[in-house]
């Protein structure tokens, strides 16, 4: 089904493909965006198409919407409409692929962090605990790195590292030794086979917590996606107009933390910066509070129980 039809004097946009990824907070996100139907905007996690296409509702005849997704599996849901261009690359690429398309400035940048309904969903991918697959993991599949050569190549300490700090594991050590010891003997090549590995380690009633954080570590790895977050955020002063509005939506501590300090900060350690009379010298200012799903949003998609949404203003 074509996404865009077009009638005299105006468009027609049909509705994002909800079984490829049902959009989170949707209607504060874009509102936050303050969006002006002639402005030039940005949504670097297209996915389904969902939050771009609530963007292009608001967009007049000169508006225009650039995307990002570096999953091919996106482009099945491209929109059809001159305004609206997708980029099939990682979001950490935003200035080049704006400069590229001769655009420096832009009035609003969304961003949905996480991993799809679709990647969910599709088993072969290997990021749901609900499916045996080949660890894969990958966001991108033009990548070489996976699950498999995160679980089978990287040494204890490397392992130990990875799940301690992305997977905020407090025996990240001894899963990290116990893998090590598996893989001696036989590599660890399906989800399932490294669920057998780790059941000393999944309490009854506690399993798929235990198991979400080891899969949570592992794909950000495999994705990069803590670095990748760090040079968008770092890039977004620069491509942002006065005025303009960044709307973040992230669904762990990890991704939360550092938006939030990054807005409050202008960086991601240290103390913000002050001019010769001690004020505070930072490039984004937060608008309005922390918003997060409501109960009847959470009750008719679960994946939204956990979204965050913090918005701020470029000054």
């Amino acid at each position: 089904m074509r996404n865009l039809k077009k009638y005299p004097n105006q468009y027609l946009i049909v509705a994002a493909n909800s079984a490829y990824h049902h959009p989170v907070l949707l209607e504060e996100s874009v509102a936050g965006l303050n969006i002006k139907a002639d402005g030039v905007y940005v949504d670097v996690t297209f996915g389904g198409g969902g939050h771009s296409r609530e963007i292009m509702k608001r967009l007049g005849r000169l508006g225009k919407l650039i995307a990002f997704d570096q999953d091919e599996d996106a482009l099945a849901n491209v929109i059809e409409d001159e305004r609206f261009q997708l980029v099939n690359e990682n979001f950490r690429y935003l200035k080049q692929f704006l400069k590229f398309y001769g655009i420096l400035k832009v009035d609003g940048i969304l961003a949905d962090f996480g991993v799809s309904s679709h990647q969910f969903d599709e088993a072969a991918r290997g990021f749901s605990i609900r499916f045996d697959a080949d660890l894969d993991m990958r966001m991108d599949q033009r990548k070489s790195k996976n699950a498999f050569e995160v679980v089978n190549a990287y040494s204890q300490e490397q392992l130990t590292q990875v799940l301690k700090e992305y997977g905020e594991l407090h025996n990240a050590r001894a899963i990290a030794r116990v893998i090590v010891e598996a893989r001696l003997e036989k590599k660890i090549s399906s989800t399932q086979e490294l669920r057998e590995v780790l059941q000393r380690f999944l309490p009854r009633g506690r399993e798929n917590k235990v198991l979400a954080q080891v899969y949570q570590a592992v794909r950000i790895e495999v994705n990069e996606e803590i670095e990748a977050l760090k040079e968008f955020l770092q890039q977004v002063p620069e491509v942002l107009n006065v005025g303009g509005r960044l709307c973040v939506i992230s669904y762990h501590s990890l991704e939360d933390r550092l938006v939030k300090r990054f807005i409050r900060e202008g960086k991601f350690e240290g103390q913000a910066e002050k001019d010769f009379y001690g004020n505070v010298n930072v490039p984004l200012k937060k608008v309005g509070g922390l918003i997060v799903p409501s109960e009847a949003e959470i009750a008719e998609n679960n994946r939204a129980r956990s979204a965050k949404l913090r918005i701020a203003e470029r000054i």
